[in-house]
């Protein structure tokens, strides 16, 4: 048993598991991960990277605040492994060199500012290496909604194919639906364009029309599920490998948009950091079943920090 600590650094939020790992030698693909600690603070370090190109002092600020928390926790609980993975935003900025030196302040390791493509088989890895007592036909496209960017990654036991696409629920809102409340028909109108031109694009590399199951993570599809299932409080057990239709997400999705930033943050599901970003994340998803023509999607509370986790048994 190996007891590890991996950490996710989105455009949106910071994420930690402390997790006990037996990994199964022969396989390679078995084994157990056992939580100990599963944490999430929204401190949207993407805040204006779209549109400046850098973190701003304030989002790093607030980065740092949560990260020493985690290392508090990591050592307590006497992780014997630690790795640290950045995602959109950092890739993005042209300070990234200023958030590398805090990560290593705080937890001595270097961060790694990873590739779409290695953040699309990490979400890959750690989203599907439990659905198989499902027994959901396959071949998965595992799509990973995050704060800057959208991965959609294609496959069965291993990845066959995979895209990295900018088109994350904070950098959505900061383009195409940030004033307005609610937004506006034409605001929504060239947010889903903005997006079924990424998702044409997806095709080009991506045969999702070989997909037989979608399966969605990250904190956006994971409330569309809790309000799908009209839980009056966030409840990751009932989220977890829930499915849910495409007439759920088409409704969920127009009233998210069509709601004010008061009736969003009053939903018993709704994190408080997600507020904001919410009717982008479910507009991303919604496009992504009319266009791609899923019935359903099956929703995973497991993803790209579960990968980080099983990287390091």
């Amino acid at each position: 048993m190996t007891r590890v600590a991996a950490i996710d650094c989105g455009t949106n939020s910071v994420r930690l598991l402390i997790a006990d790992i037996v990994a199964d030698g022969a396989s390679g693909s078995g084994g157990t991960l056992t939580d100990v600690e599963r944490r999430m603070e929204i401190v949207r370090l993407g805040q204006g990277v779209d549109r400046t190109g850098r973190l701003a002092p304030e989002a790093l600020d607030r980065t740092f605040a949560a990260m020493r928390g985690y290392a508090e926790l990591i050592e307590g609980h006497r992780a014997e492994k630690v790795r640290v993975v950045a995602t959109s935003a950092t890739r993005d900025a042209g300070n990234r060199a200023d958030f590398v030196s805090g990560v290593v302040d705080i937890f001595g390791v270097v961060p790694e500012v990873i590739s779409g493509d290695e953040e699309a088989s990490l979400s890959f890895f750690g989203a599907t290496r439990e659905l198989a007592a499902l027994r959901p036909a396959r071949p998965y496209l595992v799509l990973d909604i995050g704060g800057g960017s959208t991965e959609f990654v294609l496959g069965g036991d291993t990845v066959d194919a995979a895209r990295s696409m900018d088109i994350g629920c904070v950098r959505m809102t900061e383009r195409h639906l940030r004033d307005g409340d609610p937004p506006s028909p034409d605001q929504i109108t060239a947010a889903a364009a903005d997006i079924d031109t990424a998702l044409a694009e997806v095709r080009r590399t991506v045969p999702v029309d070989e997909a037989r199951t979608l399966v969605g993570l990250a904190g956006s599809v994971t409330t569309i599920s809790g309000i799908a299932q009209n839980l009056p409080e966030y409840d990751p057990e009932r989220i977890h490998l829930s499915r849910i239709t495409a007439g759920q997400v088409h409704e969920v999705t127009r009233n998210l948009l069509h709601a004010t930033r008061a009736e969003r943050a009053a939903i018993g599901v709704m994190h408080p950091g997600r507020v904001d970003v919410i009717g982008a994340g479910a507009l991303i998803l919604d496009r992504v079943m009319r266009e791609y023509g899923f019935g359903a999607v099956v929703v995973s509370e497991h993803d790209i920090l579960d990968g980080i986790a099983w990287s390091l048994a």
